[in-house]
């Protein structure tokens, strides 16, 4: 189960190639598919952003639902940005990018994490200090890749 998994998320990965050279995950819709990151902390959820609130930062656009939580984002853009770069916390663990649903997400001691999708995050909450300190030792150098 968990290789048919991790083919998956290959594909998946090869799919969005563009997205996966940047140090920002962003699709077409933004940073984080276009969802405020400021929400995850302010409501306790993902919220989408609007398009008459964005910020250019990180050479990604980054959307949010208020004219406040961009002011907020915009002072303190590196508390409120996902962990690396918006890309699949769980991914980077394992030593590669993958794209991340907005719905799956989770703030730990201040820190925003998204993974590939809800099954992903379950994993990752599993044995969250322990991927993360893989996942830390190895952004270095899987931002970079392309």
């Amino acid at each position: 189960m968990k290789k048919m998994f991790f083919m998956l998320m290959f594909a998946m990965t090869a799919i969005v190639g563009n997205a996966q050279k940047a140090q920002i995950y962003s699709t077409k819709a933004g940073a984080i598919n276009g969802y405020d990151a400021v929400s995850y902390f302010s409501e306790s959820k993902p919220v989408k952003g609007d398009a008459k609130f964005t910020l250019k930062w990180m050479d990604a656009t980054w959307y949010f639902s208020t004219n406040k939580n961009l002011e907020v984002f915009k002072a303190n853009p590196e508390k409120y940005a996902p962990k690396y770069g918006g890309y699949c916390a769980y991914g980077v663990a394992q030593g590669h990018k993958a794209p991340t649903d907005p719905e799956a997400w989770s703030i730990t001691d201040g820190v925003l994490y998204l993974n590939y999708n809800k099954e992903v995050q379950k994993m990752w909450t599993k044995d969250q200090k322990d991927l993360a300190l893989k996942a830390d030792s190895k952004w270095s150098t899987v931002k970079n890749d392309k």
